[in-house]
C-alpha cells in the first residue's frame, strides 16, 4: 500500500491504482524561453524517480507533461534576441529534452506542446463562457470571474478576496471584474503570435492550457498531479477552477504532490544575482549522478539549499557507495573464499525496510539511509571476509534495484581497482588490530604506504586510497 501526502487534503492518503494498475500523472513542465536550471532538475528529477518506483510496484504510469510554448515570457525574449516566438521556444524546448537525456529522465511518455491544443482550449474556454464562469472583454480578451467558482483557493488555502492580492503572471489587465481574475484568452498585439477564435485572433491564457491537454489525455478526473511548490497558485488553483467548472466532478486530481523549492545558500535562485545554475553548467563541472543523489537524499517535499558544502558532502557519499559497488563487484568475480564462510547477511530485511520506506510518502532519505547500512555493515563483514559469495550476490541485485528507481549508482568496475594483493595485505593487518597486535598492524601499514595505499580505519573496516 502507497501512501502519498495530498497538497489539497493536507494529509496522507492511500494511492489506488486502477484495477488494471494504470495510473495517469501529469507533471507541469517548463517554459521554454531560457535554458533549464537545476531547480528545475529538482523536480523532474524526484518524478522520475517517483514514476520508476511506481513501475516496479507493477504499475502502468502514463507520465503526461506539458511544454508552455506560447507565453509572455517567451515572446519578451524573442523581442530581445531578434527571434520569432516561435524559433525561440523550439530552441529552448530542444535544449531542454537534451538536458532531460543527460540527467538520464526516461519515465516521461509524452511531452505535449501547448500550441498543438488550440482547438481544445477553446472549446475548454467556450464551456465555460456558456456556464457563465467566463466573461469577455473587447478587444482584451476573455477571462475566468473567480468569484463564481465558489471553491477557488481550496489548494492553497486562500479564500476568493485573499486570492485578488496576487495578480497572476501577465493577467494585469485593469478592466477586470475582479482583481485575482485570469486570462483564459488574449487579443494578440501587433507582431505577437495568434490564433483565430470566436473572440478575434489571440493567444490561450497560462492556466487553460494545461487543463485543455490532461482533458485530451485523461478526461475530466485524473490521478496523480505534480509539479513544483510554486505552482501551486495561482496556478494549480486557476486548473482545479476551470476544469471543475467545465465538468460539474471533482477533485480534478485525486492527489496532488509538490516538490519543495531549492534555494542557493539561502536565497532564490536568479540571473540578476548572478547565483542561477543552469543544468548544462553543473553538468560541465559534476556528474549526474552526483545530482540525482543530492536532490533525492532530501525529501520532496523537503527545501534544498544548494551550497558547495552540500556539494562536497554529496561527492562523499557516492565515493562511498562507488568503492562499496566496486568491492562486490570484484568480491562476487573472486572464487577465493573461504569454505567456512556461510550465508548470513539479511538481505531481506533492508529490501523491506527500503520498501516501507519508499511506500510512506516516497520516503528517499530514509531508504538511502537503508542503502547507507546496508554499505557500513557489508563493509564491516567484508573486512572480516565474513561475507559468503551468495551474501555479494544478494547485495548486488539488491543494489541494482535501488539504481533502477533512483539511478545514481555505478556497477562499472573502475580502472584503478585494488590489486588482490593490497587488498590481502590490508585484510591481515585488521586481523592484527582486531587481536591488539599493534606493532605488527603498524608494520603493514607502512608496507601498504610503500606500495602506494593509504589505509584509514573507519567503523565500517579499513578504506584504501592510492597515494601515487
Amino acid at each position: 500500500m502507497i501512501t502519498l501526502y495530498n497538497t489539497l487534503s493536507r494529509k496522507k492518503e492511500v494511492v489506488q491504482p486502477k484495477p488494471e494498475k494504470k495510473l495517469n500523472l501529469f507533471v507541469c513542465g517548463i517554459t521554454p524561453y531560457d535554458y533549464a536550471h537545476i531547480g528545475h532538475a529538482r523536480t523532474y528529477i524526484v518524478f522520475d524517480a517517483f514514476v520508476r518506483y511506481l513501475t516496479t510496484l507493477g504499475n502502468r504510469v502514463f507520465y503526461l507533461q506539458n511544454v508552455t510554448d506560447i507565453e509572455d515570457k517567451i515572446i519578451k525574449r524573442a523581442k530581445e534576441k531578434n527571434m520569432s516566438p516561435r524559433s525561440l521556444a523550439k530552441m529552448f524546448e530542444k535544449e531542454y529534452l537534451k538536458d532531460m537525456k543527460a540527467l538520464g529522465i526516461t519515465s516521461v511518455n509524452q511531452y505535449a506542446r501547448a500550441t498543438e491544443y488550440i482547438p481544445e482550449i477553446i472549446s475548454q474556454i467556450q464551456r465555460l463562457e456558456k456556464k457563465g464562469y467566463a466573461y469577455e472583454l473587447a478587444g482584451d480578451g476573455v477571462y475566468y470571474d473567480i468569484l463564481k467558482f465558489k471553491e477557488y483557493g481550496k489548494l492553497s488555502r486562500r479564500t476568493s478576496q485573499k486570492a485578488e492580492d496576487a495578480i497572476s503572471r501577465i493577467d494585469d489587465s485593469v478592466k477586470k471584474r475582479n482583481k485575482g481574475d485570469f486570462a483564459l484568452w488574449k487579443i494578440s498585439k501587433e507582431g505577437e503570435p495568434k490564433w483565430k477564435s470566436p473572440w478575434g485572433w489571440g493567444r490561450p491564457g497560462w492556466h487553460i492550457e494545461d487543463t485543455a491537454i490532461t482533458e485530451k489525455y485523461f478526461g475530466a478526473q485524473y490521478d496523480l498531479h505534480g509539479g513544483a511548490r510554486d505552482l501551486i497558485f495561482p496556478h494549480h488553483e486557476a486548473e482545479i477552477a476551470q476544469m471543475e467548472a467545465i465538468s460539474g466532478k471533482k477533485p480534478m486530481a485525486r492527489h496532488w504532490m509538490h516538490s519543495g523549492f531549492l534555494t542557493v545558500e539561502g536565497v532564490k535562485m536568479s540571473k540578476s544575482l548572478g547565483n542561477f545554475v543552469t543544468i548544462k553548467d553543473f553538468l560541465k563541472e559534476h556528474s549526474v549522478r552526483v545530482l540525482r543523489l543530492l536532490v533525492l537524499k532530501a525529501h520532496y517535499r523537503s527545501p534544498i539549499d544548494y551550497s558547495p558544502l552540500l556539494l562536497v558532502q554529496t561527492k562523499r557519499e557516492l565515493e562511498r557507495l562507488d568503492e562499496f559497488v566496486d568491492r562486490l563487484c570484484e568480491k562476487s568475480q573472486t572464487t577465493n573464499y573461504k569454505t567456512q564462510t556461510k550465508h548470513k547477511f539479511k538481505i531481506q530485511n533492508s529490501k523491506l525496510a527500503f520498501a516501507k520506506a519508499l511506500a510512506d510518502d516516497f520516503n528517499t532519505p530514509k531508504a538511502i539511509a537503508v542503502l547507507f547500512e546496508v554499505l557500513t555493515k557489508g563493509n564491516t563483514q567484508m573486512a572480516k571476509d565474513a561475507l559468503s559469495l551468495q551474501d555479494v550476490k544478494e547485495i548486488l541485485i539488491f543494489l541494482k534495484e535501488v539504481d533502477g528507481v533512483f539511478g545514481f549508482l555505478s556497477f562499472k568496475r573502475k580502472g584503478n581497482a585494488i590489486p588482490t594483493g593490497v587488498m590481502k595485505l590490508a585484510k591481515e593487518r585488521e586481523e592484527y588490530r582486531q587481536s591488539s597486535q599493534w606493532e605488527k598492524a603498524d608494520e603493514m601499514r607502512k608496507t601498504l604506504m610503500e606500495m602506494g595505499y593509504e589505509v584509514e580505519d573507519t567503523p565500517e573496516g579499513p578504506k584504501l586510497k592510492k597515494t601515487s
